[in-house]
């Protein structure tokens, strides 16, 4: 990033979710659900994926209630909608490093959430972790209906963290997210590590405990 650039003082950090503040593993839905189903791990997996119905939910194309009905009948399902619920929530593994960090930076710079997601993700298990609360801004794909690297899920989120792109910072763990948000002029970090992650903060001049007047 350019000399230029980094003379404009970060005021805003904006995180994704999955794979950089959680990991997450689909393929344990799949794990959770096989005595419920005649199907195996791979059929389960190729039929999902096939139908385009996991996008279609975090885009909010589909309620709640269609994804269930939805997987069920691809998958020959016999479970009810909450032991669906509770094979489909717990797929995430908490990033501890991360989430020190979002403690750390929460009193001296406004915090953004920017997440590709769906419903039952975010009402059973996004925000409910325990740094939730710290976000001051939060922009969900399903509740907005359209996904990064689309431009309106940035400028959504911009608009919410009231601060323009020069001074905002967006980490995410996919390439194509974060062109998206270059094309938009906001500074991106894509996320490989902790360590690196750090690094290119502070080659931003972000660092915790900094007073921006949040």
């Amino acid at each position: 990033m350019s000399a230029r650039r980094r003379k404009v003082p970060i005021k805003g950090v904006i995180f994704d979710f999955g794979g950089v503040i959680h990991s997450f593993d689909f393929g344990r839905f799949f794990r959770n659900l096989d005595r419920g189903t005649d199907r195996t791990f791979g059929e389960m997996s190729s039929l999902v994926a096939g139908s385009g119905l996991p996008r279609r939910y975090e885009l909010g194309e589909v309620s709640s209630w269609e994804f269930y009905q939805g997987i069920a009948n691809l998958c020959g399902l016999r479970v009810t909608e909450e032991e669906f619920v509770e094979a489909f929530v717990p797929i995430f593994t908490p990033i501890e490093p991360t989430i020190c960090l979002i403690r750390s930076l929460s009193p001296s710079y406004r915090l953004g959430l920017l997440s590709n997601t769906n419903e039952w993700h975010f009402e059973h298990h996004i925000r409910t972790v325990d740094v939730f609360p710290l976000f001051d801004a939060v922009t969900l794909s399903y509740q907005v209906k359209t996904m990064k690297p689309a431009e309106a899920i940035y400028l959504d989120m911009l608009e919410k963290i009231g601060f323009p792109p020069e001074e905002c910072v967006f980490v995410d763990d996919l390439e194509e997210n974060i062109a998206g948000a270059r094309r938009l002029n906001l500074h991106a970090i894509h996320y490989t590590g902790h360590e690196h992650l750090v690094s290119s903060l502070a080659e931003l001049g972000v660092v915790a405990g900094q007073d921006m007047g949040k």
